[in-house]
């Protein structure tokens, strides 16, 4: 792709999607993620009827006298966009492959951050933590994270979720609100416990992008596939039944296994096909 067409790619991203975050999804993001955080303000002596839980021991012990932390709600908002740039992404059969349609769905929440005067990031991810731009406010910031999500060329092809949030815990010390954007293809996401930490430090959501067939075969005889990531090649005999059904099957067990792993760690999270209209799924979302 050329500066020039690039350029051109950036512009039409940011008619759709800002569009879309000015006159959709706005309301919904600010009702739903809008000062969701508690911040520390100060501390005050306790009185009768506070929470227990909210004493701070060490002003207690130095002054002899229970101290409690008073906390207010954050009105600024931090946003991180956790996006998959492994090899998986390039796969489409259908409108547009996956990585064109993560590059829009993370657009449209960038936009839908710096509307609300709140800061977005974005962290890309591969088995390694690829690049990590800081969180910040406006246009300008915006346009250049969507230029990095159309332009940028990871160095690995592979996929390592669980490294990507211990990235983001690490660099996060304050709650954030965070959407990673994957289509999820990995045999190991990671220690349970780990995204559990991460979801009760911040407000994490799973947007899974997901290509058609991702999840059936086609019956279309001999086929010879290869896996983005490794680049192992098997050859497939399409037109067997069985062989098409332990297809799906395999991938029924696999979003079984993310459905359990997100319920536990108390993740919201939603499934988007890439011939889907994700502007239905992204609502569905924020109102879960």
């Amino acid at each position: 792709m050329t500066s020039e067409e690039l350029l051109k790619k950036v512009r039409r991203i940011e008619i759709k999607t800002r569009g879309l975050s000015r006159n959709i999804f706005a309301g919904e993001y600010h009702s739903q993620f809008k000062g969701r955080g508690m911040a520390f303000s100060e501390v005050r002596e306790y009185q009768p009827g506070d929470d227990v839980r909210t004493i701070d021991w060490n002003v207690t012990a130095r002054l002899n006298k229970p101290y409690v932390k008073v906390f207010e709600e954050e009105r600024e908002l931090t946003v991180m966009l956790l996006v998959d740039v492994s090899g998986s992404r390039n796969f489409g059969t259908l409108v547009q492959s996956k990585r064109d349609m993560m590059a829009e769905v993370a657009a449209t929440l960038a936009f839908s951050t710096i509307e609300n005067n709140d800061k977005v990031g974005v962290l890309f991810f591969s088995d390694k933590v690829e690049k990590y731009i800081p969180p910040k406010k406006g246009k300008r910031h915006v346009l250049h994270i969507i230029h990095e999500l159309l332009s940028f060329e990871p160095q690995s092809t592979g996929t390592d979720i669980a490294q990507a949030l211990q990235y983001f815990q690490n660099a996060q010390k304050r709650r954030t609100t965070a959407f990673l954007i994957s289509d999820m293809q990995v045999d190991d996401y990671g220690r349970e416990d780990l995204w559990t930490l991460v979801g009760r430090k911040h407000d994490l959501n799973v947007v899974q992008i997901y290509d058609r067939r991702d999840a059936e075969l086609p019956d279309v005889g001999l086929l010879k596939l290869k896996d983005a990531e490794t680049g192992e090649r098997i050859w497939v005999d399409s037109s067997l039944e069985r062989v098409r059904e332990q297809y799906s099957q395999d991938w029924r067990t696999q979003q079984a296994k993310l459905d359990s792993l997100y319920t536990h760690a108390g993740i919201a999270h939603v499934s988007i096909r890439t011939d889907e209209d994700f502007v239905k799924k992204l609502m569905q979302l924020f109102h879960n």
